[in-house]
């Protein structure tokens, strides 16, 4: 219970971009083309590894995870920071605000995941062509993916069930445009540290962890591939990686900026911007890796829009 000077917090104010309010007609213009940009380049992977048949390999299957994560990701934030550019200034019911957090971390941090396994799944075809098709069967596809999805769940359900416990009494506003886990920690007024150190050791293990899965795997598709005699062997192995390691830099070069940077006293409003890399550029950007830079997805598009003609006829 909150002391008898201070109210208990029930309502959440988001301060959104505030400084900005004069260019806000041009921020919402911008915003919601890229999120519409993001929902369709996104819902097409899906509907084409769903129903075109020589996408349905692995890569492509947990392509589409992918994809659905962005799509609920972004979808979890970008109309609600929408609405905050639309009136300057957003408010949620403190369970909406928890709510909005629990569905940020599962859809975010499930991607450490994925791109580990697609990175496991780049690995066995370039350096173990031969058993590929045993290895990755359907049957373990589907482990992986649940599994990441299951995992990621219960972690940010335990930090979740923690993080209400705690007392949240005067201060109810954020200078941000959605519910991140650190503003709102911020906003407690019992004593966190437990959970910080909580979230430490999950980080390590939803970020550090896949990433250095990934270093090491893609260390051993790089010395197969310079092993490989004919300089046309090496461009084909290299081309069935380009498009993932060019997602696993996007994704992780923008958890290095918003997280590694070094901090000032600007920090906390600038990390409301740079939010905006992981929860608008980086959906936006692997559609576009994956339609610009795979062959594969531009002929399933080809097959699909003949399809959809021929219905039409």
């Amino acid at each position: 219970m909150c002391e008898v000077n201070q109210t208990q917090v029930t309502q959440i104010r988001l301060l959104g971009f505030r400084g900005l309010a004069k260019y806000k007609t041009l921020l919402f213009i911008v915003f919601i083309l890229t999120y519409l940009i993001i929902l369709g380049g996104n819902l097409l992977i899906i509907i084409l590894v769903t129903t075109v048949d020589h996408l349905k390999i692995p890569m492509f299957f947990f392509l589409k995870h992918l994809a659905t994560a962005d799509v609920l990701l972004t979808t979890s934030v970008v109309p609600m920071m929408l609405d905050i550019i639309f009136i300057e200034e957003g408010r949620l019911s403190f369970v909406g605000c928890i709510t909005q957090l629990y569905a940020f971390g599962i859809f975010g941090f499930v991607q450490c995941f994925l791109i580990a396994v697609m990175s496991y799944d780049r690995y066995l075809a370039v350096c173990k062509p031969l058993h590929y098709a045993s290895l990755m069967n359907p049957r373990v596809c589907l482990l992986f993916v649940s599994g990441s999805w299951f995992l990621v769940t219960i972690i940010a359900s335990s930090e979740t069930m923690v993080l209400v416990q705690f007392k949240f009494c005067g201060i109810n506003y954020i200078d941000n445009f959605f519910c991140d886990f650190g503003p709102v920690l911020e906003l407690s007024t019992s004593d966190t540290s437990s959970l910080i150190l909580q979230d430490f050791v999950y980080s390590i293990f939803l970020i550090f962890c896949p990433f250095t899965f990934i270093i090491i795997t893609y260390m051993y598709i790089f010395f197969i591939i310079l092993n490989i005699s004919s300089a046309h062997g090496r461009r084909k192995a290299f081309s069935t990686c380009s498009s993932h390691l060019t997602t696993v830099c996007v994704y992780y070069g923008t958890l290095i900026t918003v997280y590694m940077v070094p901090g000032d006293e600007s920090t906390v409003s600038m990390n409301k911007y740079r939010s905006l890399l992981y929860t608008v550029v980086t959906p936006l950007m692997n559609p576009i890796i994956y339609s610009l830079r795979n062959q594969e997805i531009k002929k399933a598009l080809l097959i699909f829009a003949i399809k959809l003609k021929n219905t039409q006829l």
